[in-house]
């Protein structure tokens, strides 16, 4: 493949996720189970600057500038992962280092790592000139992980299978979201274990889902329709009482959710971020003050928001 004049450099910034509705079937012989899930992309990211180099390194800093524990800085990385696609996808022979700015919680449950890799795709796309179609992207970011396509493709949509089978979801209404950021992670793997434990316990509040996994309408209608107030009524979390049996003192902030004036709270993905859904602007700049004085690292975001784009060159 023939790639075009290489730039200095490429900045490109990726959204975090909120999982607006999550049903997850049955434990597969493979071990991965298939869900039915609503995603939204928010505005809370990641920002990635890619240049030119020998080899394929990565850094990786918060919003202050420290390094970030807990994140690989080898061929675990995702996002470097995909870098290394590309390159062998369009025969590019050099290397490029990678410098993320990480905003999205580390092991949060709202996808950091796949939109570190959807904007290390676009980034080496656009880096090396190499004109890769939007499927050609799509398809890389399917062979990464369940959540990189969706980090691709932004805004809201339903997801099938692993969650990489996407549709759009109708609907632009902004709605706000304070998310409470929590430095301890959870292992998605972990997570997704407790909740095949509990249900073999049979336990009547967490019963298995009709299967295949499929999405409530009325969360779809939600977002059309821009009421939070529907879509307060509709948000569900399968992995929701997993997490909180790994970590009880989430299920504790849920119940109080209400009272420091959400209209719904749920666990985001598998946690232990937890989100919280706003009435509008001000009533969730009045729930990030209330959490935040509580002694709690809240952010106040909205969604939905695009996927991974080149924002400067």
């Amino acid at each position: 493949m023939s790639l075009s004049a290489v730039p200095d450099r490429v900045r490109v910034r990726a959204p975090g996720k909120i999982n607006l509705f999550l049903d997850v079937g049955s434990v597969q012989d493979d071990g991965y189970h298939d869900v039915a899930s609503v995603y939204q992309a928010v505005s809370l990211s990641e920002d990635l600057v890619a240049t030119p180099a020998d080899d394929f390194t990565v850094s990786v800093v918060d919003e202050a500038g420290a390094p970030v524990p807990g994140v690989p800085l080898d061929d675990r990385n995702l996002a470097l992962r995909a870098a290394r696609m590309v390159a062998r996808e369009v025969g590019y022979l050099g290397g490029v280092h990678l410098e993320i700015c990480k905003a999205v919680p580390v092991a949060g449950g709202m996808g950091g790592g796949s939109a570190d890799a959807a904007a290390a795709l676009v980034a080496c796309d656009a880096l090396w000139g190499a004109g890769l179609t939007s499927p050609a992207l799509q398809e890389l970011a399917a062979r990464l992980g369940a959540d990189v396509p969706f980090s691709l493709m932004g805004g809201s949509a339903v997801g099938t299978g692993r969650g990489d089978r996407l549709s759009p979801a109708l609907g632009r209404a902004r709605f706000d979201w304070v998310v409470v950021i929590d430095e301890a992670g959870l292992s998605t793997p972990e997570v997704y274990a407790q909740l095949d434990r509990l249900r073999a316990e049979r336990r009547p509040d967490i019963a298995p889902r009709p299967e295949p996994p499929e999405v409530d309408p009325v969360v779809l209608q939600a977002l059309r329709s821009g009421s939070p107030d529907l879509l307060a009524g509709a948000l569900r979390n399968d992995l929701q009482d997993a997490a909180c049996a790994l970590r009880p003192d989430l299920g504790e902030l849920l119940d109080r959710a209400v009272e420091i004036g959400a209209l719904a709270g749920l666990v985001s993905g598998s946690g232990p971020t937890l989100a919280f859904l706003a009435a509008d602007a001000d009533a969730a700049r009045g729930i990030e003050q209330n959490l935040s004085a509580m002694g709690h690292r809240a952010r106040h975001i909205s969604g939905p928001v695009t996927g991974a784009k080149v924002v400067t060159r």
